[in-house]
């Protein structure tokens, strides 16, 4: 399981975002430009500690993200607010990359274009959006959940949980 922020703005949810895979033992992948500082101090500084522990690959544009996922075998899943499929009505795999948009205006028309899927989290009609972290919380704990990916974590830990 992956997830990647396409050009992100915020340097807290992507922060966030990058916390969340560590401790969940998923990938991560910036895809810049990025609306901030992106060096590795900017993001050790929006990540914490755990920026030691979560495998983060930068992808310098568009361009090479795809050239990247075109290496492997894997399904790219965008969440949209612009989707009519529920996230909950999709069945996931180990493989796939969850993506998720910038803050401020989502991802372009190519980017819709290149998905394998688009899907939506269901929310009150009279609301824009969830928070971009919170997003990737709920996708990645359903794509997990539907995976039954509990080892990732623990092959991250180095496996502690054996006596």
């Amino acid at each position: 399981m992956r997830i990647a922020l396409y050009q992100p703005d915020i340097p807290q949810n992507t922060g966030t975002v990058l916390r969340l895979c560590a401790c969940l033992g998923i990938e991560a992948h910036i895809i810049e430009p990025t609306g901030f500082p992106s060096s590795d101090r900017a993001f050790r500084r929006a990540g914490m500690d755990y920026l030691e522990a979560v495998a983060l690959t930068r992808h310098a544009s568009w361009r090479d993200f795809e050239i990247w996922r075109q290496l492997r075998p894997c399904r790219l899943i965008l969440f949209t607010t612009k989707a009519t499929l529920s996230y909950l009505d999709f069945s996931f795999a180990a493989d796939d990359v969850l993506l998720f948009g910038r803050e401020s205006a989502g991802v372009s028309e190519a980017v819709h274009t290149a998905a394998d899927a688009r899907l939506l989290i269901p929310m009150r009609p009279d609301m824009r959006s969830l928070n971009v972290a919170i997003a990737a919380a709920l996708a990645a704990g359903e794509a997990l959940r539907q995976t039954g990916d509990k080892g990732s974590a623990q092959r991250a830990a180095g496996d502690s949980s054996r006596g």
